[in-house]
């Protein structure tokens, strides 16, 4: 009898040890990402595939801005090209290779690739300045902006050292936002032949109009899926309000808002089910927002309890490909703007210490289940 009893307690303690071991693996659910030193506020824009890793820009009072990456509760400020000011807006899958722009010497605009501590003036197409918001998975295809020689901006797409002018529409003008997890589809805005900014979806050399007018003059392409498939769109309405859609094979779909009628659509999953960006709610706030094949949600509601009072999530700016981590900005209430990485998965199943199963006691279930499941990662 004493055998089992002691045979017992060894198994309850071994899930108490197990359960302890995997708890401390899970991430915090909401962090605050905080900002540079000399720097007050902080922008999230976009996430490596894991999560481990942001990148963004801080800014202080004056207005200067920085680019940075975070890893594992480090900041890191990337620096510029000889310049005042920088800002990230890509990162690889990995968490390698950043992209954004950085001031050089001369005070201009420049798009830059970042990696291992160096960072890469990426040229221009005959002008001054050029932005990089883009890049592959793997970090050898970079897309933006570049002036040309003309002094027109147009969309580019940069590989191997090489900055290939994407054309336009009919206008002088192009933009690029976002490229597939490949490179080889990259999406945007471009002026067409009456002088109107529409979305544009590229690939093999072929620029198209995605949507021609959805009752007002003007669209834009933010972000393409990593299978091609999947772009998300912002358009403004008869009314002049912007509102988020999602193209799929020429169908096209109004993802709705909170009420305020507009709506904005930065990021989107792998497969393109999942959707995030900023919603106006009625009162006409700029709110973080999800869409799923069940409609638009408010993430200040589905995450309530992470938040303390004050505090609230305004733009959800950029997803990991599993659709797990959300990372954008919003009010912390004990800091001010702030940058966030939301991880959507990493609530533990039960307040209860040692309770893996969730049933309300712990027991030798608990320790079976962690067995099992021992060395697993959520969302693997």
């Amino acid at each position: 009898m004493m055998q089992m009893v002691h045979s017992r307690f060894n198994a309850l303690l071994s899930a108490c040890v197990l359960s302890l071991i995997a708890t401390a693996g899970w991430s915090q659910p909401l962090t605050w990402l905080g900002t540079l030193p000399g720097y007050d506020t902080s922008y999230a824009s976009g996430v490596s595939a894991d999560g481990r890793v942001v990148v963004g820009r801080a800014a202080n009072a004056a207005g200067q801005t920085r680019a940075f990456r975070w890893e594992n509760g480090v900041m890191l400020g990337l620096g510029t090209l000889g310049g005042s000011e920088s800002w990230a807006y890509g990162v690889s899958a990995d968490g390698r290779v950043v992209v954004g722009w950085a001031r050089n010497a001369a005070g201009h605009r420049r798009a830059f690739r970042w990696e291992n501590g160096v960072m890469q003036d990426l040229g221009t197409l005959g002008g001054t300045e050029s932005v990089a918001l883009g890049v592959s998975a793997d970090g050898s295809v970079v897309v933006g902006w570049a002036y040309n020689a003309a002094g027109q901006w147009r969309a580019f797409r940069w590989e191997n050292g090489v900055m290939q002018d994407l054309g336009t529409l009919g206008g002088g003008y192009s933009e690029a936002y976002g490229v597939s997890a490949d490179g080889r589809v990259v999406v945007g805005r471009a002026y067409n032949a009456a002088g109107q900014w529409r979305a544009f979806r590229w690939e093999n050399g072929v620029m198209r109009d995605l949507l021609g007018p959805l009752g007002g003059n003007t669209s834009l392409a933010y972000g393409v899926s990593a299978d091609r498939r999947v772009v998300v769109v912002w358009a403004r309405n008869a009314a002049g309000q912007w509102r988020a859609f999602r193209w799929q094979n020429s169908v096209i779909q109004d993802l709705g808002a909170l009420g305020g009628g507009e709506s904005e659509a930065y990021g989107v999953s792998a497969d393109g089910s999942v959707v995030v960006g900023m919603a106006k709610n009625a009162a006409r706030y700029r709110r973080a927002v999800r869409w799923t094949a069940s409609g638009i949600e408010d993430l200040n509601r589905t995450y309530a309890s992470l938040l303390t009072d004050g505090s609230m999530l305004f733009d959800a700016c950029a997803i990991s490909p599993n659709g797990r981590y959300i990372v954008g900005w919003g009010y912390n209430d004990a800091t001010g703007l702030e940058a966030f990485l939301l991880d959507t998965q990493g609530t533990p199943p039960c307040t209860l210490n040692g309770d893996v199963n969730g049933d309300g006691i712990v027991d030798d279930a608990d320790l079976l289940t962690v067995l099992f499941n021992f060395g697993n990662r959520c969302g693997q």
